[in-house]
């Protein structure tokens, strides 16, 4: 056991991308707590809401939206980037596009680089894709229990329910696929892929665990001896769908 909880203290962060509604801001949560890791998410919200004087109902209501990632960033980068916020007042980095995605990704990597911490969306699966010690997860689920599950945690009415998931959804397809060229659904930015029709939340949390550990216990292997070829022998004939390419 205490070789997994060494292996695991190599591994920086986890990375959770989410369907509206699956379950996976909850998962993150949870994952944190039972790890010991700083969750990025709701609570860099409520900070935000005390640093920009307003409410935290307010600052949810931009979520995931161009000036509520900013305003995440701008607090955190405070917290974790002092000298980088000195001397740039906060319209700067409100009014300007590029500055904002450069701020954006500051935070992520500087959050990264403290190390230990659960980041909930903000393109994290995508700013931190190269990075071996980073674990990648999307959760997903079908979308009638999604609907239910926005209608259990927010009181909300079905038709109210489905129209808040299909807005979240479309903000955060939009910004991945304006601010990286890359769509929330591809399957190759993650580790691995959740959906929680049948597992429970806690189940989720149990399988990630078990995933980290044994991405961290890969950390010491060369980037060329991974893959799904490694180890293998060659089949002993060839595929009877083979063709031989003809020149």
């Amino acid at each position: 056991m205490n070789e997994d909880i060494e292996s695991i203290n190599r591994m920086r962060a986890i990375t959770i991308s989410r369907e509206y509604g699956s379950g996976g801001g909850e998962i993150a949560s949870r994952l944190a707590k039972r790890l010991g890791w700083q969750l990025i998410d709701h609570e860099i919200i409520e900070l935000v809401a005390s640093e920009m004087g307003t409410s935290t109902q307010e600052a949810e209501a931009r979520d995931e939206r161009t000036e509520g990632i900013l305003a995440r960033a701008l607090n955190s980068l405070q917290l974790l980037e002092p000298a980088y916020m000195a001397g740039i007042p906060p319209e700067a980095l409100l009014s300007n596009e590029k500055t904002y995605l450069k701020t954006v990704s500051r935070i992520i990597r500087a959050a990264a680089t403290k190390g230990h911490v659960v980041i909930v969306g903000r393109g994290s699966q995508v700013l931190l894709a190269r990075q071996r010690d980073v674990l990648h997860v999307r959760i997903i689920a079908p979308l009638e229990q999604r609907i239910a599950y926005v209608m259990q945690r927010e009181g909300l009415d079905q038709a109210t329910a489905q129209a808040r998931i299909q807005m979240k959804e479309h903000d955060r397809m939009r910004h991945l696929e304006t601010a990286y060229h890359r769509k929330p659904a591809d399957a190759h930015l993650y580790d691995i892929v959740l959906n929680t029709s049948f597992l429970d939340l806690d189940g989720a949390v149990e399988i990630i665990s078990l995933t980290l550990q044994q991405k961290a216990k890969q950390l010491s292997v060369k980037t060329g001896d991974l893959g799904p070829a490694v180890g293998l022998s060659r089949y002993p004939d060839q595929p009877e769908d083979f063709r031989p390419t003809v020149e």
